[in-house]
């Protein structure tokens, strides 16, 4: 595969690099989404549907926390993309290792702050019921990883700012592989059910921390720091801090989102509807791969050229990245309208000998969830604007619109549908909020990338 340099971002045609930074980003996030799927499955087909609905529980949690390293990485490497594009490298040098230091210091302060409040997090999160004991044992040992993970987050989006997107493939493929192998020995094999699925998963953010810090101090990378980087900058934390948030915000809104839909769902169906939501968000991280890799791969090229003044290159990258990724959304949306069922069959057990309460929630989930899957993903072919809008304002650094249109489908549209409308359409007002949010914050995303372009790009 192609290799492209940081300069390579200001020069080359941006239909051709993007394909090479989207490509990979794509790829990297197919895998990472397929072992999240391919988990599910096995857990689902080796240990229950409960233990879906209960990794269902944990993932806000732990996401978060893996968040907090994302957020410093995305903040940093807007800093660093146009730093490159600037020359100014001894400032994309000290970016990076303020962006090290401080991942280090707040994933480990979370860390512990969830061990010790373990017993309130998991009910608050939906894990009642018979949820909350394996939800438990998968949260306690999967947060020892997450300050692994939170550091790969965080060195994968400055690796992609080098304009090195093949080796931030590799850096997320790893990890998918290694979850997956581990899956098959600690659950089939050893049947550790899940404490199995927890370790797999933990040792995956391990290999893949280990490639990353390989790939920075290997020739690989052009960003060789010393321990004089690793000191804390107030202008770059305050710089890191602003841009960052907006990757925050949106993570801290989708646990929030998590945690009303569990507790939500369990009220109108128990477990058996928990699991439904489950499934339908496994989808959602997988089948939408191909439009968040054109997200990913157009954030450096965005932030390149506007760092260096080239700004007719910027409404390129605008214009194609929004037509790629609403073809792909397009066909993304086909699929899952036609095959919901099957979809959801994958993530059920049908091995012999299972309890009657077990086939009891297997025949309520599979049939609610092509009804629900149909309804959640019906605005699918229109998101691609909403999502490159969004990430256009973080890559040039303008941090408050993009919180703000980050925030817009989430948290202005969505958390209000659902905490108003299953309260006179029951289960059906809870999937319909999904593509009513999805339509207004993309015409209010429209609205405002269209200004801005306008503006500043004309």
């Amino acid at each position: 595969m192609a290799k492209v340099s940081a300069d390579q971002l200001g020069s080359e045609s941006i239909g051709k690099l993007l394909v090479k930074q989207a490509v990979p980003a794509s790829i990297g996030i197919l895998v990472m989404s397929l072992n999240v799927l391919v988990d599910s499955i096995f857990v689902g087909n080796w240990i229950g549907s409960i233990a879906i609905a209960a990794i269902n529980v944990v993932l806000p949690v732990s996401f978060f926390i893996a968040a907090l390293g994302m957020s410093v990485g995305i903040g940093g490497s807007s800093i660093i993309s146009r730093a490159l594009g600037a020359n100014n490298r001894e400032k994309a040098l000290k970016t990076f290792g303020n962006q090290i230091a401080l991942t280090l210091l707040i994933t480990i302060i979370m860390v512990i702050l969830g061990l010790t409040y373990v017993d309130s997090i998991i009910p608050a999160f939906g894990g009642k019921g018979r949820i909350f004991d394996p939800a438990k044992v998968y949260y306690t040992i999967v947060l020892y990883g997450v300050p692994f993970l939170a550091l790969c987050m965080m060195g994968n989006t400055v690796i992609r700012a080098e304009g090195k997107p093949k080796f931030a493939m590799i850096a997320m493929i790893i990890p998918s592989i290694g979850n997956l192998v581990m899956d098959y020995i600690f659950i089939y094999i050893f049947d550790w059910g899940m404490a199995g699925a927890a370790w797999a998963t933990t040792i995956g953010y391990v290999l893949c921390f280990s490639y990353v810090l390989y790939f920075f101090i290997s020739k690989n990378s052009e960003l060789k720091i010393g321990w004089s980087h690793l000191k804390f900058h107030l202008p770059i934390l305050k710089e890191i801090g602003s841009l960052g948030f907006v990757t925050l915000a949106r993570q801290a809104t989708t646990s929030i989102v998590y945690l009303l839909m569990n507790n939500i769902l369990f009220g109108l169906g128990g477990e058996a509807m928990v699991a439904v939501y489950a499934i339908v968000g496994r989808m959602l991280m997988f089948a939408l791969f191909p439009v968040f890799g054109v997200t990913q791969g157009f954030l450096p090229i965005a932030g390149f050229n506007y760092g260096a003044g080239k700004y007719q290159r910027v409404r390129e990258s605008i214009s194609t990245a929004i037509k790629y990724a609403a073809i792909m959304a397009s066909v993304v949306f086909v699929g899952l309208m036609i095959f919901p069922a099957e979809i959801a069959s994958l993530f059920l057990s049908s091995k012999e000998g299972i309890s009657a309460s077990e086939l009891a929630m297997n025949a309520y989930v599979l049939e609610h969830t092509p009804m629900a899957m149909r309804l959640v993903f019906a605005a699918t072919p229109i998101i691609a604007l909403q999502l490159i809008g969004a990430a256009y304002f973080q890559a040039i650094g303008k941090a408050t619109p993009a919180l703000l249109l980050t925030l817009t489908r989430q948290g202005f549209f969505f958390i209000p549908l659902i905490i108003i409308l299953p309260n006179y359409m029951g289960e059906l007002g809870v999937w319909l909020s999904f593509p009513i949010a999805d339509v207004l914050a993309t015409i209010v995303t429209g609205y405002y990338l269209r200004k801005e372009m306008k503006k500043e790009l004309s």
